[in-house]
């Protein structure tokens, strides 16, 4: 299955969850946001939260400074 990560076309598979997602990137335990298709996921639904073909997914990290 095929969905748009940050404006790049990425194959999925289907059963793949939000929280596998952020795995497979190393992002784990990371401060992110996740939106698809416009719509923040909150991070209690990263384990359950299934994509659906051509969705359009943006993560951001957010960087601390002082």
């Amino acid at each position: 299955m095929n969905i748009q990560l940050n404006g790049k076309l990425k194959n999925i598979d289907p059963h793949l969850t939000a929280a596998q997602l952020l795995a497979s990137l190393d992002l784990t335990g990371q401060r992110i946001a996740m939106e698809v298709n416009q719509e923040i996921v909150p991070r209690s639904q990263h384990d359950t939260h299934l994509f659906n073909e051509n969705d359009k997914v943006e993560i951001v990290r957010a960087i601390g400074g002082g």
